[in-house]
């Protein structure tokens, strides 16, 4: 049953609630612990009972960090790390190009820094080598070094980790891994087939993080002081929700404490990057996904790969105001070049159907650098599954993204082995892989063939998901801020989405070329303000514009809005129905 009895929104979609149990869960939450009922819908909804409301809202890093040494092969990970560190011997950090592997890298790199030590970065160029250690690099890397630290790949790198052999390997990652691990002196990762998926949530920057508890904690065993870990945090926030990682258990521990460490603007590389991006308010994780994030992947899809990874290792601020410039200009390129693919990616998906359990596309010439973006938005539009190819003479470099529930980093490497792709791998939410174009056909046809075992056909684009309504005169900044206890939002814990029901549009305008700022009322007295990101796109920005004074049901999440020292409560806007 439709929610407000909404089931074509002015976007189309079908308004739905919260089911009965958490209605009941809510209700609960309300008599036993006296929080807002706003507050209570959140809680009830990610299965927090009365007893540890507390606890969720004020996620302790103490309490809820996991014993590194749970993971196989950290303690031996740490102890060669560390030798290394005290012999002063050669290291390299081999990292993948994204913003996780970034991040990834610069932990080491400031770590080791502030041990007095020196790495040598290696990233490798996303076009010319690919994703992942390959056999030329690791070999020139090896005879050049004592230790090499894969950050964010390594795991299936069986063939480049074996051309290392002058070097020993440490390999700290969260993609799946196959039945065999490579020879390397230590993987770490939660993913690990003989782990036991406990801390399977984690990015690579969280593993790596682990790995330098687990050295601090050595170190303090030997009577050696160690680096301050907490100020690092900034950087595990930012691959935690760069890299969609779940917000759920110690992730969101490190993104609240990551977000705070950042907010003091320590780190001259994520300050300068938080400058060219305009980022006039206290962090959030919309800023890290949204805003930071990009940025720093630019490098890797169109332009010098490792240009992430130095800004956010970088500790001078003129370099690293130069480098973050840079990055915000190569952003700007790479929208350019996402928006032809694009387009040409939704005709073809959209001619295919959004029904099916994957949604897919492909063509020639389609920047490899961008495909993942697109796959992104092909997920949003589609509600599936979505994998976005571009083919290179004969040859497809292409990148997946899933939705909650469906695991699509099992079935790429699945259809790896079984010769279908030349190469695949992932995790649950992100893949890549590489296929010949006489196999495409059959590889999407047998990928959507595992995604339908799932149950990726069985939800409902058309569905917009609601936690409850309010009313204007109840959203309060207090209230806003009440609600952020419980975030930080984002992957497998999305922002509580409300309705203002039967409302009264006071005044509407366009904004820029395709957003629209709305202020609405209930007749009573009480009124707020809307910003609908894009509404233009599509019918929602033209049918509230030109409102002719009908009422509308408006559905959206709370934002607190900063403006010369004051704060407010908007609604972002994300979907409207004629009351």
């Amino acid at each position: 049953m439709s929610f407000l009895g909404v089931d074509a929104s002015l976007t189309g979609r079908k308004w739905v609630g919260p089911d009965v149990e958490v209605e009941r869960a809510t209700q609960a939450l309300v008599q036993q612990t006296g929080m807002p009922q706003a507050l209570c819908q959140v809680l009830a909804r990610r299965g927090v009972p009365a007893s540890e409301a507390e606890a969720f809202l004020a996620p302790s890093l103490r309490e809820l960090l996991p014993d590194p040494r749970s993971l196989r092969d950290m303690e031996r990970a740490a102890t060669r790390f560390l030798l290394a560190v005290k012999t002063r011997q050669r290291i390299a950090v081999f990292a993948d190009y994204d913003v996780d592997g970034g991040s990834s890298a610069a932990l080491l790199l400031v770590w080791l820094r502030d041990m007095g030590c020196a790495a040598t970065l290696y990233v490798p160029d996303r076009i010319d080598e690919g994703y992942g250690p390959n056999d030329e690099a690791m070999a020139a890397l090896a005879a050049r070094h004592d230790l090499i630290i894969c950050v964010d790949c390594g795991t299936l790198s069986h063939g480049p980790i074996a051309a290392a052999a002058d070097a020993d390997v440490i390999v700290l990652d969260h993609h799946l891994g196959a039945e065999t691990l490579p020879d390397a002196h230590a993987v770490v990762n939660p993913n690990r087939q003989d782990e036991d998926g406990a801390l399977a949530h984690l990015c690579a920057a969280a593993v790596v993080f682990l790995m330098l508890v687990e050295a601090g904690r050595q170190l303090r065993e030997a009577d050696t002081r160690s680096p301050d870990l907490m100020a690092l945090l900034d950087l595990v926030a930012l691959a935690t929700v760069a890299d969609v990682a779940p917000l759920i258990g110690v992730n969101r521990a490190f993104v609240r404490q990551g977000l705070r460490v950042m907010g003091r603007r320590d780190r001259p590389g994520l300050a300068a990057l938080a400058d060219v991006a305009r980022m006039d308010t206290a962090p959030a994780a919309y800023h890290l996904g949204f805003m930071l994030g990009p940025r720093i992947n630019a490098g890797g899809r169109i332009g010098q790969a490792d240009l992430g990874a130095r800004l956010l290792a970088c500790a001078d601020p003129y370099e690293a105001a130069a480098l973050a410039e840079r990055l915000d200009i190569l952003n700007t390129e790479r929208r350019d070049v996402e928006a032809s693919v694009r387009a040409a990616a939704l005709n073809q998906a959209e001619a295919r159907g959004f029904d099916a359990p994957l949604v897919w596309a492909s063509g020639a010439g389609w920047h490899p650098g961008v495909v993942g973006i697109v796959a992104s938005r092909l997920k949003e539009a589609s509600n599936r599954p979505s994998i976005v190819i571009g083919f290179e003479d004969g040859i497809g470099k292409g990148s997946g993204r899933s939705v909650a529930g469906i695991d699509l980093g099992a079935p790429i490497q699945r259809l790896a082995a079984e010769g279908l792709l030349i190469k695949g791998g992932g995790h649950k939410m992100a893949a890549g892989l590489t296929v010949a174009e006489d196999k495409l056909e059959a590889a999407m046809a047998r990928l959507s063939e595992l995604l339908a075992k799932q149950g990726a056909h069985l939800g409902s684009a058309a569905d917009l998901r609601l936690d409850g309504m309010l009313m204007p005169a109840a959203a309060t900044v207090e209230l806003a801020e009440r609600i952020e206890q419980a975030g930080p939002f984002g992957a497998g814990a999305p922002a509580p989405r409300y309705v203002f029901a039967d409302m009264q549009i006071r005044f509407a305008r366009r904004v820029g070329e395709s957003h629209l700022k709305v202020s609405f009322g209930d007749g009573q007295g009480a009124q707020m303000d809307a910003i609908a990101f894009g509404a233009f796109d599509g019918e929602l920005g033209p049918a509230l514009e030109n409102h002719g004074g009908k009422r509308f049901h408006l559905a959206g999440r709370l934002d607190i809005n900063s403006w010369r020292g004051r704060q407010s409560v908007q609604l972002r806007l994300e979907d409207a129905a004629n009351a």
